[in-house]
């Protein structure tokens, strides 16, 4: 791994940790003082110039990563790609994007209105995958997003930065199962995603994930500061195909229950 994307990998990684506290918590439970495994990360974004998914890939691209996957998601009006890389010890990358144009007229404002104040020579750097938010909202605005996506209002208050990392629990010494992940990191007190059951895939689709509720931090929505859901962790199991080669894919109606790991209403 070159020193360009360790780093890259390290500042993003303290950037997540800064607002998901009980990344740490999830080490201690899992890793037992040994190094976690990060089977991906995920990021959000909208489909709009100059942030739009494959703008943001080239960041990636860059490094030696290539896209090896397409999903849609039509009731949360997304689209989304991952990137794999030739070095197995990276991890893989999942980037969404907000199919904007098709919501409301005001919820489409809002949005524009947020990329606009984007300077758009800070997009090509890779730092910029973590810069947060370029934009002030009122908390009007975030609650007035929420009602209509929640993906949206999460954006609008964190903006670019990873929004969950995943623990790959084929690599952990101590779990066979995510069955027993998942009663571990109960017993420890955190939350798990219940939407589609608490496991969701199955070893016949050849991935199985799980994942916490995110963390809730105070955010200042110009002045006014309220304590809302950030960032959470995910945990994932794959399982080998046919050939006998572990499944690098994502299953878009597994993702689609993870996505609501960030849901304000619980």
């Amino acid at each position: 791994m070159s020193q360009l994307v360790e780093n890259f990998f390290s500042s993003l990684w303290n950037d997540y940790v800064s607002r998901t506290p009980s990344a740490a918590k999830v080490h201690e439970v899992l890793g037992k003082g040994a190094e976690l495994v990060n089977d991906h990360v995920a990021f959000r974004t909208f489909n709009l110039e100059p942030v739009r998914l494959e703008t943001l890939a080239k960041h990636f691209e860059d490094m030696g990563y290539f896209a090896n996957g397409d999903y849609h998601f039509e009731q949360k009006k997304l689209r989304a790609k991952h990137y794999e890389h030739a070095d197995p010890n990276l991890p893989k990358i999942f980037i969404s994007e907000l199919l904007v144009e098709e919501f409301s007229p005001e919820l489409q404002a809002m949005v524009k209105d947020m990329v606009a104040q984007i300077p758009a020579d800070q997009v090509g750097k890779p730092e910029f995958m973590y810069s947060g938010t370029h934009w002030n909202i009122d908390y009007k605005n975030y609650e007035q997003l929420l009602a209509e996506s929640e993906y949206a209002a999460w954006m609008s208050a964190f903006g670019f930065c990873a929004n969950h990392f995943t623990v790959s629990v084929n690599a952990l010494n101590d779990f066979d199962t995510l069955e027993h992940v998942n009663q571990q990191l109960k017993d420890a007190g955190f939350t798990l995603n219940t939407s589609g059951g608490e496991i969701k895939g199955s070893p016949e689709v050849l991935l199985e994930q799980s994942s916490t509720m995110a963390d809730e931090v105070d955010v200042n929505f110009n002045g006014e500061t309220v304590r809302i859901p950030s960032c959470f962790y995910e945990f994932a199991r794959r399982y080998k195909n046919n050939d006998g080669d572990y499944y690098t894919g994502f299953v878009a109606a597994s993702a689609d229950k993870i996505f609501e790991s960030t849901n304000k209403n619980r």
